[in-house]
């Protein structure tokens, strides 16, 4: 469905000028020049600002927009920004202000950055250590070489995000444990299918292809069963990764069947194109009622429910169903406004992980570095897994991931190209004896690395890494203070703390990309790789771009923002607002050009009648 992205943008860079039009200033001789010169406002602005500057009737002539006025204005803009922001993130703010220090951007001007690519190139050893000037080359040409051996696709688009959503599952499926003929062992079968896969399409057979892979995610730990007496429900997640890039999700409810005795337990599994880990978990959790008190009253439920639209976003639905002893009843699921957090749980990275070594973990994952997790349980597995690739939001994880990896397909350990996967405990003892390439190993119940790198401290900026760690150390101290009563309630929770200490970190390092995607007369975007690069005042963040955009996240993350008609939204780019609005003004900034544009614009037809 779709072809391979071209990961390298070959566009050469555009010359960037900032400077007013010489045409613009043409108009009135010199002295008319100087007495209409506009004052410089001291922040950047954002289009809602330019909003309320509409609202604020401006002077109809340029001399009357005077210090007063301006000053009156840019105080009404700071103060509305002030309270935009909540609390919570101006505090996390804070501490990436102290750790970084004044750096930030150069003065964008594309001179300014091709003699500044000159010192950078030439310099680059000057103030660091030969060890570490060879560590970071190694690093580069180690994530190029690996990226050539991997495949690559090109982003979703909307229509097919549309396309996505039509339904609310496809299908569901319940999977028991069959003892094997002559042996005192277990294998997974698919025991239960709805809807059932009786036309004989292409859609169907990539369909049956997957139904058999499913009941080794259900239980991949199957060798290790014998019939209990007792069992808690264990609630759990996967994901299926087709060939060209699609993704389901299979949302499982593993319990005991009601009985007497030791039996066998079953897990119903519903797999989805969405990831909407609540919205499903409740609808798991109706499932267990229903079959706690006969499974003939899962089935129609489920139909009923398949009947269903699937809701937008922040838009419940209602689902009729009937229960005998207690008559008609109706269920609603609602879908959050924004599911970016909707099925993570950070809780169990910090139960499992300290933030050293959680740190750790999220630098290899940025590098596209190959990752495997071990755990006694699988919801730690599931949790922890989908709680780090969260953690990369805005960017999406490119490669293999499989949050609870069947014993029966741990060759897949042995990829060259980057994977994070999730292993029992029960199946370390075969890893170590593969012969595994360089990888991450982490042991979620001892906090302890069975394998690694070495150099997993030195990959992020030192400043940027010391403000995440500081940040996350003080997370309940952080949570515990005063609220903003007009920010988002989400905003302070640990989920929330937690996603927007890391979206910071990315506002740090790449919050400056839209400043340097151009558009040319036939409308199509090209970013300016070099000259993004290049602006960066740190060295140490300049060193870190260099590797990460070489990965396919970064690839994905560009290409989507080329191919996108209008304005990337979410909460990343209301943040990515925010901070270009902080910058230093050691630039014309936006405003400054609209104002100065429109005196001269407004001067011109003055003077032409």
């Amino acid at each position: 469905m779709w072809g391979p992205q071209d990961r390298k943008y070959n566009n050469p860079p555009t010359q960037l000028s900032l400077k007013p039009s010489s045409q613009s200033l043409r108009s009135g001789n010199w002295s008319e020049r100087k007495s209409h010169r506009l004052p410089r406002l001291p922040k950047r602005h954002s289009h809602d600002d330019m909003l309320l500057l509409a609202q604020l009737s401006l002077p109809s002539s340029p001399s009357s927009l005077n210090e007063d006025s301006l000053s009156t204005t840019s105080e009404l803009l700071s103060s509305r920004r002030a309270r935009r922001i909540p609390k919570l993130v101006q505090r996390i703010n804070s501490i990436y202000n102290a750790k970084r220090g004044k750096k930030r951007l150069k003065k964008l001007s594309m001179s300014s950055i091709e003699t500044a690519s000159l010192r950078d190139e030439n310099s680059e050893s000057e103030s660091d250590s030969d060890d570490r000037f060879k560590a970071h080359t190694q690093r580069l040409v180690h994530i190029q070489s690996m990226l050539k051996r991997a495949p690559s696709y090109r982003t979703l688009e909307l229509e097919l995000l549309e396309w996505q959503e039509r339904e609310l599952f496809e299908y569901f499926v319940v999977v028991s444990l069959k003892k094997k003929p002559s042996r005192n062992t277990y294998l997974p079968e698919v025991s239960y299918q709805f809807p059932k896969l009786d036309r004989p399409t292409k859609q169907m057979r990539e369909a049956e292809e997957r139904l058999k892979a499913i009941p080794q995610f259900c239980f991949p730990d199957a060798k290790d069963w014998l019939p209990v007496s007792e069992y808690s429900s264990e609630t759990f997640s996967f994901m299926l990764t087709g060939e060209d890039g699609s993704r389901r999700f299979g949302y499982c409810r593993r319990l005991l069947p009601s009985g007497k005795g030791p039996r066998l337990p079953e897990v119903y599994c519903v797999i989805s194109r969405l990831g909407c880990f609540g919205l499903f978990s409740k609808v798991l959790d109706e499932v267990e009622r229903r079959r706690g008190i006969s499974a003939a009253l899962v089935y129609p439920f489920m139909r009923s429910l398949m009947e269903s639209p699937f809701p937008a976003p922040g838009k419940t639905i209602k689902v009729k169903t009937f229960l005998p002893g207690a008559g008609n009843e109706v269920l609603e699921l609602r879908r959050p406004m924004d599911s970016r957090l909707e099925h993570v749980d950070f809780e169990c990275l910090f139960t499992c992980l300290s933030v050293r070594q959680l740190i750790r973990i999220f630098a290899s994952l940025l590098l596209e570095r190959r990752v495997i997790f071990v755990a006694d349980k699988l919801s730690t597995l599931s949790s922890c897994s989908h709680a780090v690739v969260a953690l990369l939001y805005p960017f999406s994880w490119q490669h293999t991931f499989i949050p609870v990896l069947p014993a029966s397909m741990i060759d897949i350990v042995c990829c060259p190209t980057p994977f994070l996967v999730g292993l029992l405990s029960s199946s370390l003892p075969k890893l170590k004896e593969l012969p595994v390439e360089e990888a991450l190993m982490v042991n979620l119940g001892s906090d302890r690395f069975i394998r690694q790198m070495d150099d997993e401290d030195t990959l992020l900026p030192r400043k940027l890494q010391a403000a995440l760690e500081q940040a996350l150390e003080r997370k309940n101290e952080l949570i515990s203070q005063d609220s903003d009563s007009d920010s988002d309630d989400e905003c302070n929770t640990l989920n929330g703390l937690v996603s927007e200490v890391f979206i910071r970190f990315f506002v740090e390092t790449i919050g400056h990309y839209s400043l340097f995607l151009t558009q040319s007369e036939k409308g199509e975007r090209a970013f300016q790789r070099e000259a993004f690069r290049k602006s960066v005042a740190s060295k140490s963040i300049r060193r870190f771009l260099e590797v990460f955009m070489e990965s396919q996240m970064f690839a994905g993350f560009i290409q989507d923002r080329e191919l996108r008609k209008c304005r990337a939204k979410g909460l990343f780019e209301q943040r990515v607002e925010q901070y270009l609005e902080e910058l230093p003004d050691t630039e014309q900034s936006g405003m400054n050009k609209f104002l100065r544009g429109l005196g001269n614009k407004m001067k011109f037809l003055h003077k032409k009648n």
